[in-house]
This record gives C-alpha cells, structure tokens and sequence, in this order.
C-alpha cells in the first residue's frame, strides 16, 4: 500500500514508540493527527511535522470522538491508525508487608484503570476508526485502510506484578486476529506488535545501572530496543499489504523471567 498523502491518526504520539511512530510517517509523506494527554509535548511535535495536536484521553468516547473530529477536519478521514496509548505498574495481586505483616490486595479500581486505558481504550479507537474508514473508497484490491496496535512481551511473559498490564496486553493480542476478520470484508487490515524493553521515557530516567542490566538481559542485541525499530516495523505492517492479523514480537529474542 503506497502511503503518501493518506492521512493517520498516532495515539500516545507525542513521546516515546508513537512520537516515533509519527516521525515516520511524516518522513513517508503521510499527514498526522496525534493523540495524547501531554500538550506541550504533543503541540510541539506536530509543529515539527506538520500535523494536528489534539488532546485525548482515550477512555472517553466524548474525547475520543472530539480527537477524531478536529483530526479529519485538518487532515480528511485517516487511512492509517496506530494505537500507542498505554500506561502501566507494578503490583502484586496480594501481598505481605516486610515490615509490618500488613496483607494488602492489587486495588480492583486499579486493575481496572489499566485495562480501560490499555484494552478498551485501544478497542475504542479501533472501532471508531474502522467506522470512518468505512466510508472511503476503496484503493487497489479493495484496501481502505490499516491499523497497528502496541501490546508487549508481557502478553505472553508477564512479570511479578504485572497482572493487569498483562491481562490488558493479552487482550489487545487475543482481539487481533478477531477484528482483522471482522474487518477483512471491507479491506482493513489489523496487526499488533508486541515490543520488549524499549528506550522510551519510562526508562530514560532510570539509573543506569538499571538500563545496563536490562540491556544484559536481551540476548541479542544487547541493548535496549528503539523507537525508530517500533516505527519501522509498524510502517512494514502498514505498507505490506499481506500483513494481517499477525502479532509479532519485537524483542531481541528475550523472554521476561519472573522479575
């Protein structure tokens, strides 16, 4: 699928896998509508690449619909949708205290906020998208469209505490495969990477004796992954136009141990 001059929609896109992501596009001649929380961060990178800013929490439809509104009034209806909104922590499902032998359970409320934003909040985005790709026209082979979404690793090796981040990765994985066939009938293709430890901003501010060991830890190469790696692949699935349904690992090979 040629790209240039189609419109896309990057959600999480102002900073780390999705502000890459953007570049790319901007770089492929495609124009870019970014979704994100983060406004100085957003606005300033869609005055690099000349694209939209629009300020969206996606676990609000009102917002969401509101981003997709302004978006295609700048830019016309996005061809190209790439989900990198996400956010996640570390919690035990139950613990004990060293301390004090006080035993504390993982807050439902919380499970619950990381499945909104990670899961639903990716459906969301897939499904309001899909409906306006549904009104294009079609390009060569009936083709309307494609959509990328981030899961991780941890969809598959979960670590201690990660519970409901990888309850919610597992979900953006296992709803893949589903929504391709789902949209096939109308030639929109859907796949989904899964990354490992990537340089993003959650991990530029740890010390670096952190970064170095998780750098060990991934048999090759050994280093963290790049965002500019996470773009490229998510504009191969884009442009391949037999890339469908697939979720891949990005990952150097590593498999996450316990912690």
């Amino acid at each position: 699928m040629e790209i240039k001059g189609f419109a896309a929609v990057v959600t999480g896109g102002a900073s780390g896998l999705g502000a890459a992501t953007a570049r790319a596009l901007a770089a492929a001649g495609v124009k870019v509508a970014i979704f994100d929380l983060n406004t100085k961060l957003g606005e300033a990178l869609a005055a690099e690449i000349d694209g939209v800013f629009c300020a969206v929490d996606v676990t609000s439809d009102d917002q969401v619909d509101a981003g997709f509104a302004k978006a295609r009034a700048a830019i016309g209806q996005e061809r190209i949708l790439v989900n990198c909104a996400g956010t996640g922590e570390a919690i035990k499902t139950a613990s004990r205290a060293k301390a004090t032998g006080e035993i504390k359970h993982y807050p439902v409320d919380a499970f619950n906020r990381t499945i909104q934003i990670n899961l639903v909040g990716t459906f969301r985005c897939i499904a309001k998208s899909a409906a306006g790709m549904l009104t294009l026209e079609p390009l060569a082979h009936g083709q309307r469209g494609a959509i990328v979404n981030t899961a991780s690793v941890a969809a598959e090796d979960g670590q201690i505490g990660q519970a409901a981040y990888s309850a919610s990765k597992g979900g953006v994985v296992g709803m893949t495969l589903p929504i391709a066939r789902d949209l096939s009938s109308e030639g929109i293709r859907v796949n989904t990477i899964l990354p490992g430890i990537f340089d993003t901003p959650l991990l530029q501010g740890a010390p670096d004796n952190v970064k170095t060991a998780l750098s060990a830890a991934v048999p090759f190469p050994k280093r963290l992954g790049l965002p500019a790696e996470y773009a490229s692949l998510a504009l191969e699935m884009i442009r391949n136009d037999y890339f469908n349904g697939e979720d891949v690992r990005l990952d150097g090979a590593i498999r996450m141990a316990p912690r």
